[in-house]
């Protein structure tokens, strides 16, 4: 996974869990300052809540809100400024596993967040910034056919054109003749001038989607995906190729319905590919799996690859797994990949390896303490 995907995981993970978070008073605070927000005027209005609150009737919920409004500006001063995405920030004691616990969270938003909100209740309002990772995913589209090409992006059911070419290519020319050798000759240099001209433009237009789409009527688009000048970052994000009943936006509008499945699939695809990876490497010796052995192995640096399962029980050091992995993996010098059981591989690997495990960069054997597993107990 990209550094900038495990901190987007570890961000939705944080937020779920303050979103199922749950107080025994009316003293948790929600924070949140969009970017242009000014941290003095935020603070102004803590000391006027402080104001409000003091008057509050009951001894014991009048001190905890207080304590809590209290917390919310200690975490607001550490601040200079508004981070570019706005500010959000979690304040107040949940109950956890039966016992009181303290939260004091500041967080920047995953992208840009437009609302002011400040609450102080039971519970944490996390719904505007949780929507944000529902629409995380943006795909390219291309869309080619012999009068036009259509570039655009899709993020969630948000549609955005990016460009429109323009082509007049010449028909089949009926005629026999020398005329007619160098008329195909002329169409097709045409055709290949067109194909390289929209392959310049996509290497121009996209940098980072999460992937592409080719559309369109006749042959443009696989003659698009065997281009040597499309570069080769988008080529490897190709998903589908799509055969489209017409160009332009029309076409555009046919290729997101028909590819509506493989978008939804695009995660769970590069999941598939690292466990792939991982089974590859298993017929080799060099893997490693389960906790213990896991953990023993990252620590040696011996983990080129780790993998994790997304809800994976167990603790270190007082925290869970997946916690400690997100704080620690770095100083390993492994490179971290957060899996689901969604696929038939993410079910195996949950269910036969423990739901962690690592590719190595030397093999480890039994006597090493690397630890078998039955063959009956993976397939």
């Amino acid at each position: 996974m990209q550094e900038d995907e495990i901190k987007s995981y570890a961000l939705k993970k944080q937020l779920l869990y303050l979103r199922d978070s749950r107080g025994n008073g009316t003293s948790m605070i929600t924070l949140i300052l969009p970017p242009r927000d000014q941290i003095p005027k935020a603070l102004k209005m803590l000391v006027d809540e402080y104001g409000t609150a003091s008057n509050i009737k009951s001894r014991v919920n009048r001190l905890s809100v207080l304590s809590a409004i209290t917390s919310a500006q200690h975490k607001l001063r550490t601040f200079k400024s508004v981070p570019p995405n706005g500010l959000a920030i979690f304040v107040g004691t949940v109950m956890d596993n039966n016992k009181e616990k303290k939260i004091s969270v500041a967080m920047e938003p995953l992208k840009p967040i437009n609302t002011s909100v400040y609450m102080c209740d039971s519970r944490f309002h996390t719904e505007s910034l949780v929507e944000q990772f529902k629409e995380n995913e943006t795909f390219g589209f291309i869309v080619m056919d012999g009068n036009e090409t259509v570039f655009a992006t899709l993020n969630s059911n948000v549609k955005k054109i990016l460009h429109t070419l323009s082509v007049s290519l010449p028909k089949k020319h009926g005629r026999g003749g020398q005329s007619s050798v160098r008329f195909a000759r002329l169409r097709i240099e045409k055709r290949n001038h067109y194909v390289k001209k929209v392959a310049e433009i996509a290497n121009s237009l996209f940098t980072s989607e999460e992937g592409y789409i080719l559309a369109g009527t006749a042959d443009f688009k696989n003659q698009l995906f065997e281009s040597a000048i499309l570069l080769k970052n988008i080529k490897d994000r190709v998903i589908r190729v799509v055969d489209t009943n017409y160009g332009g936006e029309n076409g555009l509008n046919q290729a997101i319905e028909l590819a509506q499945d493989s978008l939804t699939m695009c995660r769970y695809l590069k999941e598939r590919k690292v466990l792939q990876e991982f089974f590859k490497n298993l017929e080799n010796d060099m893997v490693v799996y389960g906790q213990k052995n896991t953990l023993r192995l990252l620590d040696e640096q011996a983990v080129t690859k780790l993998i994790v399962y997304e809800n994976i029980e167990g603790t270190v050091d007082d925290q869970l797994v997946i916690d400690w992995l997100l704080e620690n993996y770095k100083q390993y010098n492994a490179e971290l990949s957060i899996v689901s059981d969604k696929s038939t591989e993410g079910e195996q690997f949950k269910e036969g390896f423990g739901g962690i495990g690592g590719i190595l960069k030397y093999k480890c054997y039994e006597d090493d303490g690397y630890e078998s597993v039955e063959s009956d107990e993976i397939f």
